[in-house]
C-alpha cells in the first residue's frame, strides 16, 4: 500500500515538472542526441583515419556517415575500402561490388574491388576491373594505370613471385581516382 502511495505521490511530482514530465528539453538534460551526431563529415573524417593507418577508427566513421547519408555508394566504397584494409577481403568485395552495382562510373569502387580481387588470387578478374576503370577514368590516373599494369605482368607471368616487384598495389577512396592519396600506403 504504501508503495502505491509513493507511486501515485512520484506521479504528481514529474507531472508538475513543466507539463512535460522527463521529455521536456528546456534547461535540462534529459534526452540525449544521437551519439556522434555533429556537423562534421563522417566520410571526411573515415578518410584522414585510412590516411593515418587508422583502418578500424576510419571503418567506425564510416558506419557514421553510412547512417547520416544512407548506403550510397560512397558509403559503401568507403566500408568496403576499410574492411580491405583490415583484412576481411569477402566483405570488402561485397560492399564494392554493391558500389560498383549502384555506379559503374564510380572508379573508386572499381579501383578497390581489383585490389580486393588480387588479394585473392584472381587475376584474370581484376586486370578486366582495372581495364574498366582506367576506361571509365580516362586514362589520367595514375594509379589505376599502374594497378592494371601490375595486374596484367602478374597474369602474363604465372610463375610470379612476390620479391620480383616492389611495385604493390594501391587504393584510392573519395574523389575520382586521379591519383594516389596522399599518406596511403600501398597493400
Amino acid at each position: 500500500m504504501r508503495g502505491r502511495f509513493l507511486f501515485i505521490g512520484m506521479a504528481f511530482v514529474l507531472a508538475g515538472c513543466g507539463g512535460e514530465g522527463l521529455n521536456r528539453s528546456a534547461g535540462g538534460v534529459y534526452a540525449p542526441g544521437v551519439a556522434g551526431d555533429t556537423q562534421e563529415n563522417a566520410l571526411e573524417t573515415g578518410h584522414r583515419l585510412m590516411a593515418a593507418g587508422q583502418y578500424q577508427l576510419a571503418l567506425d566513421a564510416y558506419m557514421r556517415a553510412a547512417g547520416q547519408q544512407g548506403l550510397n555508394v560512397d558509403t559503401l566504397s568507403a566500408l568496403g575500402s576499410a574492411n580491405l584494409r583490415l583484412g576481411r577481403l569477402g566483405q570488402a568485395e561485397r560492399l564494392l561490388r554493391r558500389a560498383v552495382a549502384e555506379d559503374e562510373t564510380f572508379v573508386p569502387a572499381q579501383n578497390n574491388l581489383g585490389v580486393v580481387l588480387m588479394e585473392q588470387g584472381r587475376t584474370g578478374e581484376a586486370a578486366e576491373v582495372f581495364r574498366r576503370a582506367y576506361a571509365t577514368d580516362n586514362g589520367s590516373s595514375d594509379t589505376i594505370r599502374d594497378n592494371l599494369r601490375l595486374a596484367l605482368s602478374r597474369l602474363e607471368d604465372p610463375g610470379y613471385s612476390e620479391g620480383q616487384e616492389n611495385v604493390q598495389f594501391q587504393l584510392i577512396y573519395g574523389g575520382t581516382g586521379s591519383g594516389p592519396q596522399p599518406g596511403i600506403e600501398p597493400l
